[in-house]
């Protein structure tokens, strides 16, 4: 068994609401766009965050409230966060498929209590601690932690490079 060091990671915050949707992070407009996935990253968050694609700066972090990702399946969804340089997404709560398809894309998503984290703020994240420093107000929080394999999938870059480096699941501690 391999023991896999603590993943860290440091950004910016930018605070969204609850219930933001797939068709909230792609609007149906540019579903066209799907094949061509760096002018589709432009447009991410277009409606729900004025100005998000000239804002996000590479690791920053999505803080949102409850029932992140919610709708349909769009597995471009975090394709395209991650490809707009956001290095995690915090929330209260996330909709199971989008959770798991921005695993599998090597996108975190860390569940926590997201009040206490105002927009831009300063953070360091440890995802296999589960810890929150807001470098910014000096407090501490709790989050989810990452399991094992997820914390390995992430550190390969997600799903596809994990099984092509490992050639299938390896069991991690």
């Amino acid at each position: 068994m391999v023991k896999m060091p603590d993943l860290v990671l440091k950004g910016k915050a930018i605070k969204l609401g609850d219930n933001i949707s797939t068709d909230d992070i792609i609007p149906g407009r540019f579903a066209h766009l799907r094949s061509n996935l760096p002018e589709l990253a432009r447009h991410v968050l277009e409606d729900a965050v004025p100005g998000f694609a000239s804002r996000v700066k590479l690791s920053d972090f999505l803080v949102a409230g409850k029932n992140f990702g919610l709708g349909s399946s769009r597995e471009h969804a975090p394709v395209v966060i991650k490809m707009s340089g956001v290095g995690a997404i915090l929330a209260k709560s996330a909709a199971r498929i989008f959770f798991r398809n921005a695993i599998n894309q090597g996108l975190p998503v860390l569940l926590c209590d997201t009040d206490k984290i105002g927009d831009g703020d300063e953070l360091e994240i440890n995802l296999t601690g589960g810890m929150i420093a807001n470098l910014t107000s000096g407090i501490t929080l709790n989050c989810s932690k990452m399991p094992p394999i997820m914390s390995a999938i992430l550190e390969e870059g997600g799903l596809i490079p994990y099984i092509q480096k490992h050639k299938g699941f390896v069991i991690i501690s």
